[in-house]
């Protein structure tokens, strides 16, 4: 096995630096190149907030292909018991990855796995003269590697196009909303500027940090995450039936009406049986859309799809409509026209049944508009460098980067390049579902697979 480099120190680096770790190596350096002092959490499962839920019950969490139960020995251990079906805090599940992390560590430096960790964020991929790649760091050292893996997470928030530069500057608003909030009084109101997952915590947090300010949330279709049911739900018995007829669709719009249809058939007991049933095949679904369907998709589906497939748990929809329940939590359905001022900000919307332009005036406003994919207007130095020399291309969708199924990338020209590889939201535009845990490390266990594929992992004798 030749010098291999991960790039990205979150849940989605860490999964493929562990699978690898465990590989017996002949040769070569193992590096992780993880951009941040304490790896393994990235901006998902470093929240400090115990309000903040894992949107998957703990028995279906895991860092590694072969899971099991470690994740709810973990939280056990950390937190007292728990049960498979609880929906635990994320930050449990932040300090579970990097446990297993550093355990795997000292397993594979017992064993003589050559690895190393390096803490600097890389600021440029090149190809170089031996064939491989040379990246160089923010410290200055240079790596030449035979094979790299981009594993980068979540990008840096872009500002909407309609915030102008006064209220941008202003620390009334907040672009990324898991930063601190600056020091300033406490706001009289806050207006979320999204509906979504990341919209939900913001919410719950601003209730409990300004307990007496009201909340505004803005959106174009005004949807909610939808929840997951308090237990388990029977599989819908027809659910091979219905991959294998939805597979044979043509276009997003005979697969939205199978759905549909089974949702409403009287042996379904829940609707979430179905979309979940779904879960094994949704990325060929998506790879089998031609580019003008994944636009339709995408301009007319998406919002419901988002709402209904990635759920909150019972816990933080409970607490979201407790504050729908009392007034204190408003909810539209609007397109943002303009955020202007300096503080108070003012937030035009134009509403979407009515068509009615209004106008929302709030201490502080919260961009929550969730993951951002669009590669092409990233600020991540690394991706910007990647771009600009042809090593790779955006995905024509702003969904990550052009890649194949297998998650090897592609240049500017379209051509498959050899030795680089995403893992994770880098390769939305072709899986679509990829930004779970447990597509995250199915997909990392099939990278480490198809790049040792001599070697078999050594068998454990207990969970790590």
């Amino acid at each position: 096995m030749s010098d291999i480099a991960i790039v990205g120190g979150g849940a989605a680096g860490a999964a493929v630096f562990g699978e690898l770790l465990r590989r017996p190596r002949r040769s070569g350096t193992l590096h992780w190149i993880t951009g941040c002092p304490s790896p393994g959490v990235g901006v998902a499962y470093a929240t400090g907030d115990e309000r903040h839920l894992l949107n998957v019950r703990a028995a279906g969490m895991g860092l590694f292909a072969e899971h099991r139960d470690d994740f709810l020995q973990h939280a056990g251990r950390s937190i007292g018991p728990v049960s498979g079906g609880d929906f635990l805090p994320r930050r449990v599940f932040g300090d579970f990855v990097q446990a297993q992390i550093q355990a795997r560590m000292m397993q594979a430096h017992a064993c003589g796995v050559d690895f190393r960790v390096h803490h600097p964020r890389a600021v440029s991929l090149a190809g170089a003269a031996h064939g491989g790649y040379r990246i160089v760091l923010g410290d200055g050292e240079a790596l030449d590697v035979d094979t790299v893996v981009l594993a980068l997470g979540a990008l840096a928030p872009r500002a909407l196009k309609t915030v102008s530069a006064a209220a941008l500057a202003s620390p009334a608003y907040v672009l990324d909303p898991w930063g601190e909030p600056p020091p300033a009084p406490a706001p009289r109101r806050v207006l979320v500027i999204g509906t979504g997952l990341t919209a939900v915590d913001t919410i719950i947090s601003a209730s409990t940090r300004w307990p007496e300010a009201a909340l505004v949330a803005v959106s174009r279709h005004g949807l909610l995450p939808l929840q997951h049911p308090a237990v388990p739900v029977a599989p819908y018995p027809f659910q091979h039936d219905l991959n294998n007829a939805l597979l044979a669709c043509d276009g997003a719009a005979a697969m939205s009406r199978l759905v549909r249809e089974a949702i409403a058939d009287p042996a379904c007991a829940n609707w979430r049986a179905v979309i979940d049933g779904m879960r094994p095949i949704n990325a060929r679904l998506w790879q089998g859309l031609a580019p003008a369907q994944r636009r339709q998709f995408l301009r007319h589906l998406r919002w419901v799809w988002e709402a209904s497939r990635h759920r909150v748990a019972p816990a933080s929809a409970d607490a979201v409509q407790a504050l729908l329940a009392t007034g204190r939590l408003q909810v539209h359905a609007a397109r943002v026209l303009a955020v202007d001022g300096s503080g108070p900000l003012t937030v035009t919307v134009r509403h979407r049944t009515s068509q009615e332009i209004s106008a929302f005036e709030a201490d502080r406003v919260v961009q929550a508009t969730g993951l951002d994919t669009a590669a092409a207007y990233a600020s991540e130095p690394l991706l910007a460098h990647l771009l600009r020399s042809g090593l790779a291309a955006p995905d024509p969708l702003q969904l990550g980067l052009a890649a194949c199924p297998d998650g090897q990338l592609l240049d500017a020209q379209g051509r498959p390049r050899q030795g680089l590889y995403g893992l994770g939201a880098l390769l939305r535009g072709s899986l679509w579902e990829c930004t779970a845990m447990p597509e995250i490390r199915a997909a990392a266990h099939q990278l480490a697979q198809r790049l040792a594929p001599t070697d078999e992992p050594r068998d454990e004798q207990t969970a790590v």
